[in-house]
């Protein structure tokens, strides 16, 4: 549903989410910028009204999706990734280096991805660079060209062109620039072999492997004094590290995803590998420590790790089966429906999908609903509900662990800049800092 056939001018809600917390207001858009936020009885020029079922919420930012074009372009692309996120309130992702070939590892690299990307893209698009063997000496040019920082693994990323950093590599390739290093952490050392049912899988991929990742990333950052983020955490064995480093000042952040906060290793059927992810789906003990987490601030953000790949990669079982969980078009549903069960209020949940993700990659005027940011904004009905049928959604593969499930929470509406979305492409690249509010 659409309340505006072209540019929003201003708009009018008893429930918007503003930094400050949630109140009655009338947004005034201006070139695609918010220009003003007034009082609810303000007058405005041609106001469009939200009915007072519907939410104003900033446009969400999702800095972890696999888009994969080129190079991998049936698994996913910048088409159907970004129309999908447009319809699940996302207005910015941010590109992972890899599954796409050429990997984005250089400048050149980054190139021939913007360009595949170039009129396909329904919302704004990043890209991170990805940091690998033999590669230090390329950072600061991709760097420079506009990547918001560097993805590393330190354990094998899953395809042989992305191969992962050592300890002595990760801390090699931080000392080469300043910049935002996101690492898959989980320790290689104390991986096992991948088996194929679910229950052995994630035996395999110990709460362990995370936790003495976490520990060499968090010594790197503390040696180098760079920042560092944790990629999709899943284990809550790596909390107490990450809590004691915080607290002593070393630059070290985190994230989880959906898959973590709202599934159960308890629930998932021994052969379903459209569950199949790494680190693993853990039991609700994990789960319900995250979410504490994340309330204590411990945790920043909540990204989906969107990450397809075509229906015959998922075949087989858990030992052979692509890992990858796909929802960038899920995740504001899916975490309101687990979150207002643990009465955590929908402001509180959109921060940790919107503007803490902006923050981290340093997008200061995305991700909130203020005076000079972008005018991205989602009509949201957080009373709606509705059920997941995979062959519906955006996303160019109809595989998804949710396919079935009734949700809460339903977009109406999202808006890029001010224009609804849903037609022609208007998505912009980003870069870093190039948004500022003033």
């Amino acid at each position: 549903m659409t309340y505006a056939e072209g540019p929003l001018k201003a708009v009018r809600a008893r429930r918007v989410l503003l930094p400050d917390g949630e109140g009655p207001a009338t947004v005034v858009v201006r070139d695609g910028k918010i220009s003003e936020v007034l009082p609810y009885d303000a007058e405005a020029e041609g106001v469009t009204d939200l009915p007072d079922h519907l939410v104003l919420l900033p446009g969400l930012v999702d800095s972890h999706v696999h888009v994969n074009e080129p190079g991998r372009t049936q698994w996913e692309g910048f088409s159907t990734a970004t129309r999908a996120a447009a319809a699940g309130g996302v207005t910015t992702i941010v590109d992972m280096p890899l599954n796409s070939l050429p990997p984005t590892v250089d400048a050149a690299s980054l190139a021939v991805k913007q360009k595949a990307a170039e009129g396909q893209i329904h919302v704004d698009v990043g890209f991170w660079g990805g940091a690998i063997p033999g590669n230090a000496g390329d950072l600061a040019a991709l760097h420079e060209a506009g990547v918001f920082g560097f993805k590393s693994f330190l354990i094998d990323s899953g395809v042989p062109e992305f191969p992962p950093l050592d300890p002595a590599g990760l801390e090699q390739a931080m000392r080469t620039v300043d910049a935002l290093f996101i690492v898959h952490a989980e320790d290689p050392s104390l991986v096992g072999e991948s088996r194929p049912a679910f229950p052995d899988f994630v035996a395999s991929r110990p709460p362990e492997a995370e936790a003495a990742a976490v520990r060499t990333v968090i010594e790197a950052a503390r040696r180098t004094g760079a920042r560092a983020h944790i990629l999709h955490l899943a284990a809550a064995d790596a909390l107490p590290y990450l809590r004691e480093a915080q607290a002593e000042g070393v630059k070290i952040t985190a994230e989880s995803c959906p898959h973590y906060l709202t599934l159960r290793a308890e629930d998932v059927p021994a052969l379903a590998t459209e569950y199949k992810c790494c680190p693993p789906i853990r039991e609700g003990a994990h789960q319900d420590a995250l979410w504490e987490a994340l309330k204590e601030g411990v945790i920043t953000c909540v990204v989906s790790d969107h990450s397809p790949c075509t229906p015959d990669l998922k075949e087989g079982d858990f030992a052979t089966a692509w890992g990858g969980i796909a929802s960038v078009q899920l995740g504001l549903p899916v975490m309101w429906t687990e979150a207002s069960k643990r009465d955590i209020s929908l402001s509180t949940l959109v921060a940790w999908m919107s503007r803490a993700p902006a923050d981290l990659v340093g997008l200061p005027a995305k991700g909130r609903i203020a005076a000079g940011a972008d005018a991205d904004l989602v009509a949201f009905a957080p009373d709606e509900e509705f059920t997941v049928d995979a062959a519906r959604l955006f996303h160019r593969n109809p595989v998804t662990p949710y396919h079935g499930r009734t949700l809460r929470g339903v977009v109406h509406t999202t808006w890029l800049r001010g224009e609804p979305t849903g037609g022609q492409p208007a998505g912009r690249f980003l870069h870093r800092e190039e948004s500022v509010v003033h």
